[in-house]
């Protein structure tokens, strides 16, 4: 089989028609356009919901497709490493499970990464709410300030702690759901963080990668459908997984000054989240701060 130009990783967890769905619109968009050089790495993380079978069907489909099959669920971060030790293309593109591609938009992030080899270290397209509304995909790091506007201020309604921009831009981060950039780089970074189980691990390998002079974009050309948080079960767990990454983050990254003052931050939502929950009687904000509140304690 000859070498692949593009290398593409999915990390599969118990979402096996939505997986499906997307593995059909990567193969369509790329045969649409006659676009032969690439191959597909699935990582499945011990799904319970017959995934594997699934998965299993494509692989005897598909000569240009790899399954990986975890016994646990090691996260999205490791799964992903895992995945790229096995690929063979130069270019890697990330997407999750529950992307759609539309239209020819894998081959025009290529193309628009390969004109500007060079220049850039990732690009990320516009990722689109299932009504095909902008999705907030983009953003400024998380300093104290931003994640204060995130936490009291609904930053991200306002588009000040993350947005989806018009224009070709450079960012400080793109979502983890879309990232493109090649094996060298991604080797270079030393790849995701493989503490990190599931959400801000993209924060902080661009964080990395800016430290190391790579360069992070937003492709808007380049359009995909995203639907989001369907590997989380339970309501609570994104809340929790975001109080858990934040404090990860600033715990390896920042002053014990700075530590101090996001868990005095994190400890005030919490409470708050939970004063509203008990005034609303709202089960799922008690579950949900009444655990982050924990993390922060």
């Amino acid at each position: 089989m000859n070498t692949p130009l593009l290398s593409i990783v999915v990390v599969s967890f118990n979402t096996k028609e939505m997986t499906d769905k997307m593995l059909n619109s990567v193969y369509f968009s790329l045969r649409e356009h006659n676009f032969s050089s690439f191959e597909v790495i699935v990582v499945d993380n011990a799904s319970t919901d017959s995934s594997v079978e699934m998965l299993k069907e494509w692989k005897k489909r598909e000569k240009n497709f790899l399954l990986i099959e975890n016994k646990k669920n090691i996260g999205f971060g490791r799964a992903n490493n895992l995945a790229v030790k096995k690929t063979r293309g130069k270019y890697l593109l990330f997407l999750n499970s529950d992307i759609l591609v539309l239209d020819n938009a894998i081959l025009k992030l290529l193309e628009f990464y390969r004109k500007r080899e060079g220049e850039i270290g990732f690009v990320g397209g516009k990722l689109l709410n299932p009504d095909k509304t902008p999705q907030p995909s983009a953003g400024p790091f998380y300093t104290l300030p931003v994640i204060f506007g995130a936490l009291f201020l609904r930053g991200d309604y306002w588009g000040l702690t993350r947005y989806s921009p018009t224009s070709v831009k450079e960012v400080d981060w793109i979502s983890g759901a879309c990232i493109l950039t090649t094996k060298r780089i991604f080797e270079d970074v030393e790849g995701f963080d493989k503490n990190i189980f599931m959400y801000m691990e993209e924060i902080d390998l661009f964080y990395r990668a800016k430290k190391k002079g790579y360069s992070v974009w937003f492709y808007p050309d380049a359009r995909f459908i995203h639907y989001g948080s369907l590997s989380s079960k339970k309501k609570s767990y994104p809340i929790l997984q975001v109080f858990k990454g934040f404090l990860y983050f600033y715990k390896k990254h920042n002053s014990q000054m700075e530590l101090m003052l996001l868990k005095s931050m994190l400890k005030l939502k919490a409470i708050v989240g939970l004063l509203i929950g008990r005034l609303l009687n709202n089960r799922y904000l008690i579950d949900a701060y009444g655990k982050a509140l924990k993390t922060v304690e």
